[in-house]
């Protein structure tokens, strides 16, 4: 195969792209479904972990949702700042490793408190996978290709989404009715399946050690040599973003700094208490999944805070382009949006249809995973060729797609929790995914846009702090407490959820405008915030 460096090495944007990076493209492709099979087969195992563990939906969208979202977004940007000064290919790969195991680990979960401990275990080795790829992405493709390349990584997502149905239905029934009273190691149906997808991660964590690395910013021209010290970054942003480290942190900065970061902290904190006694399941008992919701959320977005207002003083240039951008935060919001309405009914599609229809696992993971997964690459890989096609017709062209990818599916959505027809609800669930698709690869590829290859890695970490602690940890779990509240009606809980399009709607119109000259001063702005001289010779 050509060497991808050498190949890129003065290559003019419009030259082919080496067969080499469509190669390791697909085994990205083939990680990032995996990724999202040991993510999204809680889905197709939501009702009999009900069952079995005796909680609620509040509890299952806290469990989806936010314990996965804290922790993955949390360590997403000490991983991110390792991604842009490591070896990506071996942090993928440990990554891959750990979130394997920690999988196979929810299969031994004998309660709630378990299996929420294996979810975070999950989180935080799925953190590394992202912005690693990203930033491997814009170095093995053009710009020009970028955002196609990015939608064809993240069909992993839809493609994986959909085979934990099928693979999660199929173990779940196999494996009850050679078990009845339960298996080897006491294990039941639930339990197997997440054994069974784990397992698989850790062979596939050796073939990706085989990936060779690019160099990083070759092909836009701007190479950039070697961290000689790639860790210090790392333990550097996991002491600035772990409580109560990040107090040591905000000191070093001076009294100012420690004093806002306290106040931060002690306000996040109110606010966490006081939305917990809010919110209740019925007069006098707050849903048991509530508490535990707002103390991560709490800690989640105190966390960040404390993060960000360290990259202004550590790395201005950074921060200027990524948290001091409107361009930046209005496009990141703006698909934070899509995803809070996409997470929420993805998941409960499939028990919702469960018990809607009386469909068994294997049949739904048929009927829904197989065709919701070709819809999601379909409209992947479709809003990243259109993304592409407007971009060079329009600076803010990607941003119409993500416009798109918000709006369209919101009537679909409704008919999709409110037909009484088996054959709609499929029609619906497959178009829905198709049409919230189409946004992610636009999404990725302008915020991508917006940085210097540099900062690739921190701007993928802050990108996926939108879609999970805006999206994630808010989408599943508010269906799931408004489901819980009104008597199990999952159809309600979800059609609530898509109150946030306007919000979203708004925040995309700002992106559309601001968009286009951010990336035009790009250079200029980062020269002016202290970067060195980037303009090619």
């Amino acid at each position: 195969m050509t060497d991808p460096n050498a190949a890129a090495e003065g290559a003019p944007q419009d030259a082919p792209v080496p067969a080499y990076s469509w190669y390791a493209l697909s085994v990205l492709v083939l990680i990032y479904v995996l990724n999202f099979v040991d993510r999204q087969i809680l889905s197709i195992l939501a009702n009999d972990i009900k069952r079995d563990l005796h909680v609620d939906d509040a509890f299952l969208g806290f469990l989806y949702g936010t314990a996965f979202a804290i922790f993955y977004a949390l360590f997403g940007i000490p991983l991110g700042k390792l991604a842009d000064s490591w070896k990506r290919v071996r942090l993928m790969s440990i990554g891959l490793a750990l979130w394997s195991l920690m999988t196979a680990f929810s299969g031994f979960a004998r309660n709630g408190a378990m299996l929420t401990g294996a979810r975070i275990g999950v989180g935080v080795g799925e953190a590394t996978a992202s912005p690693s790829a990203y930033s491997l992405i814009s170095d093995w493709f053009p710009a020009r290709l970028r955002a196609t390349a990015l939608a064809i990584y993240s069909s992993g997502l839809y493609f994986g989404g959909g085979v934990s149905l099928l693979i999660g239905g199929l173990i779940v029934e196999s494996w009850n009715k050679a078990y009845p009273n339960g298996g080897p190691l006491g294990l039941v149906g639930w339990q197997a399946a997440f054994v069974w997808v784990g397992v698989p991660g850790l062979l596939l964590a050796l073939w990706v050690l085989t990936l060779r690395e690019p160099v990083r910013g070759l092909i836009d021209g701007m190479p950039s040599e070697e961290d000689p010290a790639p860790f210090r970054g790392f333990f550097e942003e996991l002491m600035l973003i772990i409580p109560p480290f990040t107090f040591v942190g905000a000191l070093r900065r001076g009294p100012g700094a420690l004093a806002i970061n306290v106040l931060a902290a002690v306000g996040f904190a109110a606010a966490a208490v006081l939305l917990t006694k809010l919110i209740y399941a019925g007069p006098g008992a707050i849903i048991p999944a509530v508490s535990d919701q707002w103390l991560f959320l709490g800690i989640g977005y105190y966390a960040v805070f404390s993060w960000a207002t360290a990259l202004r003083s550590r790395d201005l240039p950074t921060f200027r382009l990524t948290w001091g951008s409107p361009a930046f935060l209005a496009t990141i919001l703006g698909y934070g949006v899509v995803s809070f309405m996409s997470y929420a009914s993805s998941f409960f599609a499939a028990p919702y249809g469960e018990l809607a229809f009386s469909i068994p696992k294997t049949e739904i993971g048929w009927l829904l995973g197989a065709p919701a997964a070709v819809a999601g690459f379909l409209g992947v890989i479709a809003g990243g060729r259109a993304a592409d096609w407007l971009f060079a017709r329009h600076p803010a062209g990607r941003l119409f797609v993500v416009m798109f990818g918000l709006v369209a599916p919101l009537p679909v959505v409704w008919v999709l929790f409110t037909t009484p027809d088996q054959k709609v609800f499929f029609i619906c669930a497959s178009l829905s995914q198709f049409l919230a698709a189409s946004a992610l690869g636009a999404a990725a590829a302008t915020s991508q846009s917006l940085v210097l290859p540099r900062m690739r890695g921190v701007a993928t970490a802050t990108f996926f702090l939108a879609t999970t602690l805006v999206g994630l940890a808010l989408g599943p779990f508010l269906a799931g407490w408004i489901s819980a509240t009104h008597g199990g009606d999952v159809s309600f809980g979800v059609r609530s959820v898509l109150w946030a399009g306007p919000i979203g709607f708004v925040c995309l119109l700002a992106a559309i405008r601001l968009v286009p000259e951010a990336a035009r001063s790009l250079i200029e702005r980062a020269e002016a915030a202290g970067e060195g001289a980037l303009r090619p010779a």
